[in-house]
């Protein structure tokens, strides 16, 4: 990493591909998600958005429940896998007293961290000791994540480390090879370069609008799930229109790994 966080205690906010549970058996992405891990200061808490969790109001996690195993036709193993963190309430109130009157927050008293959340942190604080809370994407708009993000920006200053998990294309239904180091699809290479180009240029607008201006679509995202928690991220950024670092690249399966560290 060339660059260190903005300010004394403030975290970034990181926008990270998670994978499936086959990443935790990947040495070289798994070696570059720990890797960054260990270049930053150390969270006093993790506050991560999932691609798979859609529900509006905002909705946040219990903390101690156990993990949410939503993925099918993978090794017994990764259903057996636990990741118990430390109790996050107090990241809970915070977050509840932080949001306006007319977006209220729903408290999820069952709902533990699905795979979007433990599989990359699983990597990236394998040692389970950070107190971590996940939160619902309550919209795919663009601007009112944004927004969203912009109203977490001040848990960065108090050591809370911010992530939107995705992953940059998430053309399922169009691959047509499913193992490490496949080809990479036309539309996936074709969104993958024109997002990193604006993500360089901080050119939040374009992104914005993936949905007319992005090559590739709707085969990168036949659904936006994956693309969402991307602007979440942007908007916790302290300036979002920076151009941040592009940590990783590549691909996995087909698919864009690109993952981003905001200031």
């Amino acid at each position: 990493m060339s660059e260190a966080p903005s300010a004394p205690g403030r975290l970034p906010a990181l926008y990270i591909g998670h994978g499936a549970p086959p990443l935790l058996d990947d040495p070289i992405w798994s070696g570059q998600l720990a890797a960054w891990a260990a270049d930053l200061p150390c969270p006093k808490a993790i506050l991560i958005v999932s691609a798979h969790w859609e529900s509006a109001p905002v909705s946040l996690s219990a903390s101690g429940a156990d993990l949410v195993y939503d993925f099918g036709g993978f090794d017994p193993k990764y259903y057996a896998m636990t990741y118990r963190t430390p109790d996050a309430t107090s990241l809970a109130t915070r977050i509840a007293a932080m949001m306006p009157d007319t977006e209220p927050v729903h408290q999820h008293t069952s709902r533990g961290l699905d795979h979007g959340a433990w599989v990359p942190l699983r990597i990236m604080y394998p040692e389970a000791d950070v107190p971590v809370l996940q939160m619902s994407l309550p919209t795919h708009d663009p601007e009112r994540l944004l927004r969203l993000g912009e109203r977490l920006r001040p848990l960065r200053e108090e050591g809370v480390l911010i992530v939107g998990s995705g992953f940059l294309t998430h053309g399922l239904p169009f691959l047509t090879e499913w193992r490490i180091g496949a080809r990479v699809p036309g539309w996936s290479a074709e969104f993958d370069a024109w997002a990193g180009e604006a993500l360089a240029r901080g050119d939040v607008d374009t992104l914005a609008a993936y949905g007319s201006k992005a090559p590739g679509m709707p085969y990168a995202h036949p659904t936006v799930e994956h693309l969402s928690p991307l602007f979440v991220t942007l908007g916790a950024a302290t300036d979002p229109g920076a151009a941040g670092i592009q940590v990783i690249d590549g691909f996995w399966m087909g698919l864009s790994k690109r993952s981003l560290q905001m200031a």
